[in-house]
């Protein structure tokens, strides 16, 4: 794993999980979640639940991060 990912492992649908991602993203979904007033894992569980299955968790978490960034105002 690269150094500039950071690690974190999460149980989604009942299934342990780890997610690489860089730490700026996890900001952004820590933001989003605090501000849905959710823990951070449901918020990743729903992200999981709507991502089509050829895309990667990963790229799901990065893609939802970005999307946020650019709904702002």
């Amino acid at each position: 794993m690269s150094a500039h990912l950071r690690k974190r492992s999460l149980i989604l649908s009942g299934h342990d999980t780890s997610v690489a991602l860089e730490n700026e993203f996890w900001q952004v979904l820590e933001h989003c979640a605090a501000q849905k007033k959710q823990p951070l894992p449901a918020l990743v569980a729903s992200i999981d639940a709507a991502r089509t299955p050829s895309q990667s968790l990963a790229s799901a978490l990065r893609v939802f991060a970005l999307k946020s960034l650019q709904n702002q105002p």
